[in-house]
């Protein structure tokens, strides 16, 4: 029997402690959430390697990434494909962030972000491209849902700016 899709409600919400993770990196680590305490961390989400949408995506933080890390924060990508696909994503589109292997969904069920989609009339679950802002304290200080890839990397700035 397939497994339930948790509603869009079931992200985490802001002011709550940010669910800990713990994935194989593309830096060839296991990653945890805890390894970045007193950065701020863009934690985001996205559905495929090498796919237009989230191409857009990943080369938006790639271009704000000097800005980013001036600022002090910490951009980690996830996604369920493998490391091989992750370093090939990397390597073609210059990608200086770590990105992370999820393939047995486990951080994106954590987040609320595998759900069930529909493309054509036909149910699957995937997921819902959403960004988790994570504060120096471990929190989550805001949730980006139903992300628009081009130009996120600006919203993403602007509210980190004006509110942290």
């Amino acid at each position: 029997m397939a497994k339930k899709a948790p509603a869009a409600s079931s992200y985490p919400s802001a002011g709550r402690k940010a669910p800990a993770i713990s994935a194989p990196g593309s830096n060839g680590k296991t990653v945890k959430l805890s390894d970045f305490k007193g950065k701020i961390v863009v934690l985001y989400f996205y559905p495929k390697d090498n796919t237009s949408g989230c191409t857009t995506q990943a080369c938006g933080f790639r271009d704000a990434h000097t800005r980013l890390k001036r600022a002090g924060i910490v951009v980690l990508g996830v996604s369920p494909d493998s490391i091989a696909s992750h370093e090939k994503f990397i390597d073609k589109f210059d990608l200086p962030f770590i990105l992370l292997a999820d393939e047995d969904h486990k951080v994106c069920e954590a987040y609320g972000v595998w759900q069930q989609k529909s493309m054509y009339g036909r149910k699957y679950m995937g997921v819902m491209r959403t960004t988790f802002i994570i504060d120096q304290a471990g929190k989550i200080a805001h949730v980006f849902e139903k992300v628009k890839p081009a130009g996120h990397e600006e919203e993403v700035l602007a509210w980190i700016k004006e509110n942290l």
